[in-house]
Order: structure tokens, then sequence, then C-alpha cells
């Protein structure tokens, strides 16, 4: 019998979110993204991507699904999308919380999407 069977404090996880998840990553459909901007940014761009990694593998360890989509370099800044809006929250705080300067949420409810925005 399989352990969940005789665990009875065993919780299955919910497969709706898990689906979500996984569509976020199939389909390169962001729950969550982080655009990191400024000149600190440019002169230590590997630190602060080392912290986002971080912060995904921190998180990967309770949310196998929550992960960086991709993280692309643009114009304005470098962007990171994730599939999940907490771990763009986790990112951005921390590398607020490393680097300072400015930290911005914003939160679309009808397309429960977050988007995070980090300046310095």
């Amino acid at each position: 019998m399989a352990d969940e069977f005789q665990d009875p404090d065993f919780v299955a996880p919910r497969k709706d979110r898990l689906l979500r998840e996984h569509v976020h990553v199939a389909d390169r459909y962001p729950a969550g993204s982080v655009m990191l901007r400024g000149e600190f940014l440019q002169q230590h761009k590997q630190e602060v991507l080392n912290i986002a990694r971080h912060q995904e593998a921190l998180a990967r360890a309770e949310h196998p699904l929550a992960r960086i989509i991709e993280i692309k370099e643009n114009e304005d800044g470098t962007l990171i999308t994730t599939t999940d809006p907490h771990l763009a929250r986790r990112i951005g705080e921390a590398v607020h919380h490393a680097c300072a300067g400015e930290l911005d949420f914003h939160y679309a409810e009808e397309s429960n999407v977050l988007r995070v925005t980090w300046k310095r």
C-alpha cells in the first residue's frame, strides 16, 4: 500500500495547481515577473542573478514546480519570468534585502500575475 494511504496526515498536492504550474513552464506563460534595472545591476549582474537562482532553489525545495522560466536581457534591464507569483515576490524581496534599491509590486488580480520591479 502506498505511503499516502497509510499516513493519516498526508495531504495530496492540489492537481489544479500542479497542472497550472506545469502549463506555465510548458507554454512559457509567466505567473510572475521580476524586472531588474539600474547601474548597480550592470556592475553586479552575476551576484544579483545568483540571488535569484538561490531563491529559486529554496522555493523548489518546498514547491517543485516553482521555477524560473527565463532570464532575458532587453533595453529596459533584465527580466526574470517565473511559474509562480510567490517566487517572483521572493526573488524581488531577496534582491532588495541584499542590495537595497527601490522595490515595487503590481498584482493584476484579473490575470493572477505579479509584476515586481527592482531598481538601483
